[in-house]
């Protein structure tokens, strides 16, 4: 069972590691964080996280388009 346990944490690490590489932070990790700096706000949704991630990555919504860095 530990065997089980350790690959699925390689996995999820991996999974994540590839995510920031690509731009597109941990949900979960937002959560963690709402949950402890802001225990009285509901977190957003995956749907929104990731709608406003997109967003202020390549910009949108009177950002002036496309933006790289």
């Amino acid at each position: 069972m530990r065997v089980r346990a350790r690959a699925g944490a390689v996995a999820r690490g991996l999974r994540d590691m590839a995510r920031l590489m690509v731009g597109v932070p941990s949900y979960e990790t937002y959560v963690e964080h709402m949950r402890k700096a802001h225990p009285g706000e509901a977190p957003m949704t995956y749907a929104e996280f990731f709608r406003e991630r997109q967003e202020a990555r390549y910009g949108g919504r009177g950002r002036g388009g496309f933006r790289c860095c």
